[in-house]
């Protein structure tokens, strides 16, 4: 039974810590992960001071922001984006990346469309943002068209070495004809939120943009993302072949680690300090380029020289908070209102310059979290209070300076679910060793009782803070009770027979001297003594001193029937009690002590009880014992009485009738 018990329990604690594993790792990691980033990923150390990280020069933005839109009242006409790319045109950017989705036509200005268009077509390093939904098509038919168009035009061919799993999209945003021709190149802007270390995901309670799906599969054919489609125009279109840990290209001899997921196979992105304007990369307002590109035209010079884009990757996106669709912000690791446009240039900048982080396997991370608990466990277990919470805190702090180092060197490790554990089981190594303590404490109890009584132990382990030599004076009765005529009998028997009488004997008498709450102070040979009063306190001492003398007479007699048909000797006892002032406590020495009572009291009873061989009683008891118990008992007076040790003669009292009722 209790091996099934302990089975039992050590299901229900692995099934806790699975549990509480994949909690901490929904609801604490991605805020470790995120605090991680910010504080050591972003940051270059150096002895002087800490550097901050920023985004590759060669990636610059050009933003239309609050400046802009003042000048320039949103909604635009289409033409104005002209302005932009034709400056661009001339200043020999290395690729044009727009960040923005053209849906519809203008209806109400058509030539603007047109110009537009014409501008677009003539951008052969133009890459423009595109976006697959979740939801179908509502009409199929056009639908299908659609799928079929962009397949043939705008599709990626790979080696696909990866398990099928259902498609994430179901239908793409639909392009313009106009700008669907004029357009040579697209790129996914899709960005999901959620936390990804290893193979599992939260996507319900997470709002933060910490991964990028370079490349994603629909309807059998695979799409590039804005970064993923730049690097394949850098590189003119190098071999891919996909599995699922990785994008390879073998002519490269590069590859990209990836996650997957049931529905995506997605990167984790390394982000870059901040400058003061809230981006990693630098950015110029979309109204300085445009007011250039006219300085330009009237010969005039320019706000921003065409050199600040030569050779640059450029992108352009809009980032105006308040404005009506133009506020594309999102929450990252390093920024609650982090530009979309940034953070599709922290994914180029990530895939261009080979800047991407190692996720460690789940599998080591969990090996951490192991060793880290064993250490706990055993050194909660070999030390004592203070020097396992010190190793413990020891441990923690090692563990968090390890994972700030993994983060510096963008090594991505749990940071917060190991603690969590490590606190875990701190508390379970308390626990358990509080029971294990609490099993040897009443093991030695148990073991204890059998050599002093359990009153007295009771007593040690209240004070066990104050234990010492020393006690007090109190009044007691003190029992003595001694086998008639032992040595002599012990001297016909094996030792056996003698260990064996002497057992069963005290086995019968000490519930009796318990039950009268008496406490068993020590056995002296064939002899018992037991005190009443001390420490169990009880002002009837001397009364159930005296009842239980008769009833462990009365059970002499009992036993003796038993003694005679098992053919073994017929033994008779006699007892002495005496009431009076002792003194009661711990005697001894400080590395040895008993707790007894010591006095002319102790001295008297066990005289008495000596004194039944001389007079052929069972039971005699002192004048101040009969004082307290004459009314329910019948005695015999024995006048004159010289006591061994005492100067006058006194009476003394055989007891021969006690009304145990009484």
């Amino acid at each position: 039974m209790n091996k099934i018990k302990h089975i039992l329990t050590t299901f229900v604690i692995i099934f806790l810590f699975i549990v509480i594993y994949f909690l901490s790792y929904n609801l604490a990691e991605p805020k470790a992960y995120d605090f991680m980033t910010k504080n050591f990923l972003t940051q270059k150390f150096s002895f002087d001071k800490n550097k901050k990280i920023y985004g590759s020069d060669d990636i610059v933005l050009i933003v239309i922001d609050a400046k802009t839109v003042e000048k320039h009242r949103w909604p635009w006409k289409r033409e104005s984006y002209c302005k932009i790319f034709d400056y661009l045109y001339h200043a020999k950017p290395k690729f044009i990346v727009y960040d923005a989705i053209i849906t519809t036509l203008d209806k109400d200005n058509p030539t603007s469309d047109t110009k537009f268009f014409n501008s677009v077509k003539k951008l052969d390093n133009l890459i423009v943002g595109f976006m697959p939904k979740l939801t179908s098509y509502r009409d199929k038919k056009q639908g299908e068209i659609l799928d079929k168009s962009f397949s043939q035009k705008f599709g990626i061919n790979l080696i696909d070495k990866t398990s099928k799993t259902p498609d994430t999209y179901q239908s793409f945003m639909t392009f313009p004809k106009p700008y669907f021709e004029s357009v040579k190149n697209i790129g996914s802007v899709s960005m999901f939120p959620g936390f990804i270390n290893g193979n599992l995901a939260n996507w319900a309670i997470d709002e933060n943009h910490r991964n990028h799906e370079y490349l994603f599969r629909y309807k059998g054919q695979f799409y590039p993302s804005l970064a993923m489609k730049t690097f394949l125009l850098e590189n003119n279109n190098p071999e891919i072949v996909l599995t699922n840990k990785a994008i390879k290209f073998p002519s490269l001899d590069y590859e990209i680690r990836q996650r997957k997921t049931y529905y995506q196979t997605i990167t984790p992105l390394r982000f870059y300090s901040q400058y003061d304007s809230g981006y990693s990369h630098k950015n110029y307002s979309a109204v300085d380029v445009m007011e250039s590109y006219d300085a330009i035209k009237k010969g005039k010079k320019p706000i921003l020289a065409p050199e600040n884009f030569k050779d640059k990757i450029v992108l352009i996106g809009a980032n105006v908070p308040a404005g009506e669709g133009l506020n594309d912000n999102k929450n990252t690791p390093v920024s609650v209102n982090h530009p979309g446009v940034d953070i599709q240039a922290t994914a180029i900048d990530n895939i261009m310059n080979n800047d991407f982080l190692f996720v460690i396997p789940q599998w080591i991370n969990i090996l951490f979290t192991i060793l880290g608990m064993f250490f706990v466990y055993v050194f909660i277990r070999i030390f004592d209070l203070y020097k396992s919470i010190f190793s413990t805190l020891l441990i923690i702090f090692a563990y968090f300076v390890l994972g700030s180092i993994c983060f510096y060197f963008g090594i991505i490790i749990n940071v917060l679910t190991p603690v969590i554990f490590f606190v875990l089981t701190t508390i379970l190594a308390y626990t358990h060793k509080f029971v294990l303590e609490n099993k040897s404490k009443e093991k030695v109890k148990t073991a204890m009782g059998k050599y002093i009584s359990e009153d007295i132990m009771k007593r040690v382990v209240q004070n066990i803070d104050n234990l010492g030599l020393g006690g007090k004076k109190s009044v007691v009765t003190v029992l003595f009770s001694d086998i008639r005529g032992f040595t002599t009998m012990s001297e016909q028997m094996t030792a056996q027979q003698v260990s064996e009488i002497l057992n069963e004997y005290f086995t019968e008498m000490e519930p009796i001297i318990t039950k009268y709450n008496g406490v068993i102070n020590k056995f002296i040979g064939d002899a018992v003594m037991a005190i009443f009063g001390e420490p169990i306190q009880d002002k009837n001492h001397a009364q159930n001193a005296v009842k239980c003398a008769y009833a462990m007479l009365q059970r002499v007699k009992e036993l003796q029937k038993k003694w005679v048909k098992e053919g073994k000797p017929k033994i008779e006892i006699g007892v002495g009690i005496n009431t009076g002032e002792v003194f009661v406590g711990n005697i001894g020495s400080v590395n040895r002590m008993e707790y007894t009572v010591i006095g002319d009291t102790v001295n008297l009873a066990s005289r008495l009880e000596s004194y039944n061989k001389i007079y052929k009683t069972k039971l005699l008891i002192s004048p101040t014992t009969y004082e307290e118990v004459k009314g329910f008992t019948d005695v015999i007076k024995i006048s004159d009485v010289q006591i061994r040790g005492k100067a006058n003669k006194m009476d003394i009292y055989e007891v021969l009738r006690v009304d145990l009722d009484g």
